[in-house]
């Protein structure tokens, strides 16, 4: 349980990001399931389902990002000749 807490407390601004792109995804996949389906049930189980798959990928997705924009500076960092 520590380390879930840690984990969540180094991703809090991630965190946050995909929770709110998950609601606007929700909000997004049930009116168009809605239009399509015409199905109150069917809509609302089509929007829960496909959002929580794509949060749970858009999470790995930053954190992809993140690291290698990490790698570029680290790398740029080293590329660039110390003053000394």
């Amino acid at each position: 349980m520590a380390r879930i807490r840690q984990l969540a407390r180094q991703n809090q601004t991630m965190l946050k990001k995909t929770g709110s792109y998950y609601l606007i995804h929700i909000s997004v996949a049930a009116m168009v399931a809605y239009a399509v389906t015409g199905n109150l049930w069917a809509s609302l189980t089509l929007s829960l389902l496909e959002p929580t798959v794509q949060a749970v990928a858009f999470f790995f997705h930053e954190k992809a990002w993140d690291r290698a924009a990490r790698r570029r500076a680290a790398s740029a960092a080293d590329a660039v000749p110390s003053l000394a």
